[in-house]
């Protein structure tokens, strides 16, 4: 795959990801709740593609230099990234005010923690007796 398709393809998963980081935001919006589990399989799924585009566009830039076509291609993918980024830290300051406000209102129920892994409870025990 060329250098140009790479970073095709890597515009294409951030397009994916800004479009999911606002259906997150839609629904943090909306529901008030931490979305479901289904949006967050599709985030780490999106997540894997992009490591995996990232990857090799590590190293298709490994061997050519970018020409000016590609550098404008690269310029658009990393105004997508920022755009991500900014969404997905609105993201998270809803989240944190749903986690807060469900914590003051005694109608809503407290969200569930995540339950510690084996490993991570081995490792805290290994710790404390050893």
């Amino acid at each position: 795959m060329t250098s140009q398709e790479n970073l095709q393809q890597h515009l294409q998963v951030c397009d994916e990801l800004y479009q999911l980081a606002h259906e997150e935001n839609r629904h943090l919006k909306e529901h008030r709740r931490a979305p479901e589990a289904v949006l967050l399989d599709k985030k780490r799924a999106l997540l894997e593609r992009l490591d995996s585009s990232l990857t090799s566009l590590r190293e298709t830039n490994a061997n050519n230099e970018a020409g000016r076509a590609q550098r404008a291609l690269v310029e658009k993918v990393r105004s997508r990234i920022l755009q991500i980024l900014q969404l997905d830290k609105e993201n998270e300051q809803l989240l944190l005010r749903v986690s807060l406000s469900r914590g003051l209102d005694p109608a809503v129920p407290p969200l569930a923690a995540p339950a510690p892994s084996p490993a991570m409870l081995q490792k805290i025990y290994a710790r404390t007796t050893g």
